[in-house]
């Protein structure tokens, strides 16, 4: 019976700490793969057992009280500690196996690492993948995830980086598109144009579009007639003859070899950011990180299938449409 009790206990201070962390049931759940119910009970067995309220919750929120906050610290140092057993555990295992835990943004998780992971299990069917697609930074080490795949700028120095390549976009349109509107030849045509562009969910704020002239790189602001907050859906815009729009180069691939997509300013492309792994320092033993890792290079290695096929294609004119 004290067994039971002890493994109730435990099941209550990790449901508290990853929910104290994250701030809802709902991505404490997700997080170890429950239901908000299980997470919810969890706390409330765990409240009765200690006589205290961990937490003030509304509708919309959840707030830790002052003794929350306080038991929150010790079940982080516990939930610490018993990370590193399990990774000292993991680490002396020879061969990778078991589950990995991964991260990556909507349109890298999609276009990139979905159709790459039967190989990744090909390669290595010991190792199961959860991977969790979403535009929201995942923080690495409250949510327990192994690898994320992240796009832009990073700020975390409690993780370890690998680069993987640079995020190439473009600005794309389609033919029937262009043959009604004609084509752009300089970025500054572009306010002539109906324009489709991305806003971000995170921040609300628009995508600027960067061009290169010469030595100098222009940015742009553009009049759009189309705003969407999901790359795929900025796409099939475009590709319906929306107008013109800016796209990762992995997206537009598909595109381009159906002959829906044509690249337009392509002299004027500019790399911006940069497809980065990162990983825990806990996990710097862990043989499934190290083989995803090694997997990850070697899909982002250059020349990509995508940046093949954007090479291959050629500044859009109208006398294309002819040939």
């Amino acid at each position: 019976m004290t067994e039971q009790i002890n493994i109730d206990r435990l099941t209550g201070i990790v449901a508290f700490a990853r929910a104290a962390s994250l701030g809802s049931y709902t991505a404490a759940a997700r997080s170890l793969s429950v239901s908000p119910s299980a997470i919810s009970k969890s706390v409330q067995r765990l409240e009765e057992r200690l006589g205290v309220r961990l937490f003030t919750r509304t509708t919309r929120s959840l707030a830790l009280t002052s003794e929350g906050r306080e038991l929150h610290e010790h079940a982080l140092r516990l939930l610490r500690e018993a990370e590193a057993i399990e990774q000292a555990a993991v680490a002396s295992r020879a061969e990778p196996a078991g589950l990995i835990k991964v991260t990556a943004p909507l349109p890298v998780g999609i276009h990139i690492l979905a159709p790459a992971l039967p190989r990744f299990r090909a390669l290595y069917p010991r190792v199961s993948v959860d991977l969790r697609i979403g535009d929201q930074f995942a923080d690495l080490i409250e949510e327990g995830i192994d690898v994320a795949i992240r796009v832009g700028d990073l700020a975390d120095s409690r993780l370890i980086t690998r680069k993987l390549g640079p995020n190439r976009i473009s600005a794309f349109a389609s033919p029937a598109y262009l043959e009604r509107r004609g084509v752009p030849m300089r970025p500054e045509d572009l306010a002539q144009h109906d324009c489709v562009n991305f806003r971000y969910q995170s921040s609300g704020q628009m995508l600027r579009w960067h061009f290169k002239l010469g030595d100098n790189i222009v940015e742009i602001l553009p009049n759009s007639t189309l705003i969407l907050d999901n790359s795929d859906g900025v796409a099939a815009a475009v590709a319906a003859g929306g107008g013109i729009g800016i796209s990762p180069i992995y997206v537009a691939a598909p595109f381009l070899r159906r002959g829906e997509f044509v690249a337009v300013l392509k002299d004027y492309a500019i790399d911006r950011t940069e497809v980065t792994a990162l990983w825990s320092e806990s996990r710097r033993g862990n043989p499934n990180v190290k083989a995803f890792v090694r997997f990850l290079i070697e899909l982002f290695s250059s020349p990509t299938s995508w940046d093949e096929t954007f090479a291959e294609t050629k500044n859009f004119s109208l006398r294309s449409l002819g040939e």
